[in-house]
């Protein structure tokens, strides 16, 4: 039976590193919008959460608790106690699918339990007969506020913005010019377009009047003095916030991207983060795949390296991603 008016509600992750919070976002929106007047807890019971630190900014109003790192949901031993010291939810909802997971959760106090594990096999409410699990992270959770409530809930994106961020990304990135955005990093290095490669569609953009703005992340500051000698042209923001009295912060990237008219990234997190300011986005894709977690922004142009014969990103040649970017540029006035 659908969940109409809870007033208290819980939300199990094992934890959010930044792409995965980010991509939640849609997530925590429509939760806040189907049930407005509840106490919404966010628990991370594996590790830590994001939300507690650099994007809880974003989810003030919409979380009003976050409880993270304190290992519920690992060990055989929890079913015999019941986590958070017995507290009690009106509603839990299980985002993640381990089964001993789930049997752990299922040991929280609560009225309504929801939860994909094992075809909703341990939920008290289960979507219709027929059901196929989607193939994007972001929409399996969406149903499971749809199973909850009995309402249909769309994939609503839009840009997150902060006021103070965007004042700040703007005296870096002033009027005046048409920035493009160039995010070469990623978590793992096999997931990494070739650094050359970026530079040349700096070049590119630099040789047709625009301004093409790099985006390094901590563990990409080594390449900082690299790319600067290779694309003069180039602004690379976070490092230069420092000198202007702005501290770089993942809310700083994001704001960032507002200001651009288009970008390009890996599969990273730096990419989730530029494309949570709402820039028309080329996405490039290798040993990854990208049908899970593609980034939330609403004009993406997705560029897969098995689209030319093998699963590495140095199959992505320059011209095709070059073509995408000016497509983007040419759809906005």
């Amino acid at each position: 039976m659908a969940v109409s008016a809870p007033r208290s509600v819980l939300v199990y992750v094992g934890l959010d590193l930044m792409g995965d919070a980010l991509m939640k976002m849609p997530f925590v929106r429509a939760l806040r919008d189907t049930y407005p007047q509840a106490r919404i807890t966010w628990l991370a019971g594996k590790g830590k959460t994001v939300f507690s630190g650099p994007l809880a900014p974003l989810v003030k109003g919409l979380i009003d608790e976050v409880i993270e790192d304190v290992g519920i949901g690992s060990d055989w031993s929890e079913l015999l106690r019941r986590p958070l010291a017995g507290r009690h939810f009106d509603l839990v909802i299980d985002t993640q699918r381990r089964v001993l997971t789930t049997m752990i959760l299922r040991r929280l106090r609560c009225d309504t339990f929801i939860s994909g594990a094992a075809d909703f096999a341990f939920s008290s409410v289960r979507p219709p007969r027929g059901y196929k699990k989607p193939t994007t992270m972001i929409r399996q959770i969406l149903d499971l506020i749809e199973v909850a409530s009995g309402k249909k809930i769309e994939e609503r994106l839009a840009p997150l913005y902060d006021p103070d961020s965007y004042a700040r990304a703007t005296a870096l990135l002033p009027d005046g010019s048409v920035y493009v955005g160039l995010v070469p990093g990623a978590g793992g290095r096999h997931k990494c377009w070739p650094r050359e490669r970026f530079v040349e569609i700096g070049k590119r953009q630099a040789a047709r009047g625009r301004v093409p703005v790099v985006i390094l992340g901590p563990d990409e500051i080594p390449w900082h003095d690299e790319l600067k000698a290779a694309l003069p042209e180039a602004r690379f923001p976070l490092q230069e916030a420092p000198s202007r009295g702005i501290k770089p912060t993942a809310l700083l990237t994001i704001a960032l991207a507002a200001r651009m008219k288009a970008a390009v990234s890996n599969d990273s997190g730096g990419g989730h983060l530029v494309a949570a300011g709402g820039v028309p986005l080329v996405s490039l894709w290798g040993p990854t795949v990208m049908e899970k977690a593609p980034p939330q922004t609403p004009t993406l142009i997705t560029v897969l390296a098995r689209t030319f014969g093998s699963m590495a990103m140095e199959a992505i040649p320059v011209e095709a991603v070059d073509a995408a970017i000016e497509t983007l540029l040419t759809k906005q006035p």
